[in-house]
């Protein structure tokens, strides 16, 4: 699929068919993740793959943004292996997770997953619920499944601003 037209098309996805994404689907997800960059390719990143039902009960205790998903990807950084600006300290974690957490919601929209990226979620509930070392940091939560025979977008999906807006050319 041409990726502009991928880019469009992808959507939210707020509610999903009863049932977990197939085995071969979560292994391309999670392979377009790996495959992401990230600072000085450390590859940081931790992915929880949550589709037991024990997990899915475990998470509704730490958002109540799951909508009835069967399959969900906590995608978190390891502080201890991120990048670091010399200049003034920053960390690219959160930017890290946070691309790894882009391509495997593309690739789960190129192959018919939907997904929703949820950051309406309580990271400490995350930590106690999973026990997760205090060296992992959760930064965002994709929810996913094949969306529902009545699953469409929001109204505010396909309401951009104006590209002079957002863009600025050489005005500095």
């Amino acid at each position: 699929m041409d990726f502009l037209k991928l880019a469009e098309e992808r959507y939210s996805v707020r509610k999903f068919k009863d049932e977990k994404v197939s085995e071969s689907d979560l292994e391309k997800i999670l392979k377009a993740g790996h495959l992401a960059p990230t600072g000085c390719n450390n590859q940081p990143q931790r992915i929880l793959v949550m589709e037991s039902d024990e997990a899915i009960e475990k998470l509704k205790k730490c958002t109540r943004c799951h909508f009835g998903t069967r399959t969900a990807l906590l995608v978190c950084y390891n502080r201890d292996e991120v990048w670091v600006r010399k200049y003034d300290g920053k960390t690219c974690g959160v930017a890290d997770a946070s691309i790894v957490t882009t391509h495997m919601m593309l690739e789960a929209a190129s192959i018919g997953v939907g997904s929703t990226w949820v950051m309406h979620f309580d990271p400490a509930a995350m930590v106690r619920e999973f026990n997760i070392p205090e060296n992992i940091r959760p930064v965002a939560l994709l929810v996913m499944g094949y969306p529902a025979d009545d699953a469409e977008p929001l109204d505010l999906h396909s309401k951009y601003r104006d590209m002079s807006e957002v863009v600025v050319m050489n005005e500095f």
